[in-house]
């Protein structure tokens, strides 16, 4: 059951972060929106979330992962479709993130290549765009972008890390 990430997860969604090899930055930060998925052993399966742009007009899609023996299920296209509606339900109008190895399953959700300086622009103050402008890691990234439908009949409702 996907649920959002509590202050009480962090330790353990930080190492299955790693694990896939993804950005840990700020996973506590109030813009910072991440719900995981534990197996009945109380073990993270899967994590998604996005960060939120100051406007709240942009996201950030990031920490999308699915434990390798649960990969090939569909379990991260639902994980996105469901990072992707609660950042809608919160009022964004376009999603962009960064992959190097994942294009293809991002297309499959709509997302096309942008540039990295497209996306800084649009997200100069995400904590992934700032560490990786210190760290140089900014010109080696590929970034995707796509628009978001926002239901006009749907209020927008918090969620994320309840810290």
């Amino acid at each position: 059951m996907l649920r959002p990430a509590t202050s009480a997860d962090l330790d353990d969604l930080a190492a299955f972060l790693r694990s896939a090899d993804l950005t840990v930055a700020a996973l506590a930060e109030p813009t910072v929106h991440l719900w995981l998925e534990r197996d009945e052993a109380g073990a993270v399966r899967a994590t998604t979330g996005f960060e939120l742009g100051p406007t709240g007009e942009h996201v950030l899609v990031r920490s999308l992962a699915v434990r390798p023996d649960l990969r090939g299920a569909g379990d991260g296209l639902r994980l996105a479709r469901f990072a992707l509606d609660r950042a809608a339900d919160a009022g964004a109008r376009q999603a962009w993130l960064f992959s190097r190895r994942s294009g293809g399953f991002w297309q499959k959700l709509g997302f096309s290549g942008t540039t990295t300086d497209d996306l800084a622009a649009a997200l100069p103050d995400a904590h992934q765009v700032r560490l990786f402008r210190s760290t140089g890691q900014l010109d080696r990234e590929v970034a995707w972008h796509r628009l978001l439908q926002v239901d006009a009949g749907r209020a927008p409702t918090p969620h994320g890390l309840a810290v």
